[in-house]
């Protein structure tokens, strides 16, 4: 059974230095993640708010926390005060609702868009046409505590290659469109989080520059 050490090896020397290697820790301890930490990880992603909080105080504070799962409005309040990038925003409200938290901690939380790629229904995120206009209309004074910094996509769960990096590559030039766009009104636009354990050389090869990595790196679950 290979070790930690060298499944992290493996899969981040599977990825060009510019793309940023999230670490998918839900449900994992603890130790797992400190363990990771300590082989020089630093961006680890969460899917549930409650579990986020929970972990979040008891690892080191270095750690860039990365919010990737469906995020309902009620839950921002647990993850705003310490949250680096929060992946999966599909709508105006909650986009409202990060703003009023991060004011009120007078801090700026990142945000991607979360764009609809994949054929299945059950996948969150905006049709192509919605986030276009909202990084056409973004509104600074709005969301002067929100950073507007990419896309995120999910493609189909096939096993067909062709239809998921034909979906990745949709996103990167709706993402190519709206980056000059973004830019031209002060926002970092310059992330496009593409690409999961079972995809993610596809993701890359369309142009991802961040992948969210969980079983490739820690290992199937028990």
């Amino acid at each position: 059974m290979s070790t930690l050490l060298e499944r992290y090896r493996s899969v981040r020397s599977a990825l060009p230095p510019h793309v940023t290697l999230v670490a998918v820790s839900k449900t994992r301890g603890v130790a797992e993640i400190k363990a990771l930490h300590d082989l020089g990880q630093r961006a680890f992603g969460e899917n549930y708010p409650q579990e986020l909080r929970e972990k979040q105080p008891l690892l080191p504070q270095d750690i860039e926390w990365h919010f990737i799962g469906h995020l309902q409005r009620n839950k921002v309040k647990y993850i705003a005060p310490f949250v680096h990038l929060i992946h999966a925003v599909d709508s105006a409200e909650l986009l409202d609702e990060i703003e009023k938290r991060a004011a009120a901690l007078d801090r700026t939380i990142g945000i991607l868009l979360q764009v609809h790629i994949a054929q299945e229904d059950t996948k969150h995120g905006l049709l192509f046409e919605e986030a276009s206009a909202i990084v056409r209309t973004w509104d600074g004074v709005r969301w002067p505590h929100v950073e507007l910094r990419g896309l995120m996509g999910m493609a189909t769960n096939t096993e067909d290659g062709t239809i998921v990096h034909h979906e990745f590559v949709q996103l990167r030039t709706l993402f190519d469109e709206l980056a000059p766009l973004a830019l031209a009104l002060g926002q970092p636009f310059r992330t496009l989080s593409m690409g999961m354990s079972a995809d993610a050389g596809i993701a890359v090869s369309a142009g991802s520059t961040m992948v969210r990595v969980g079983s490739a790196l820690f290992g199937s679950r028990s």
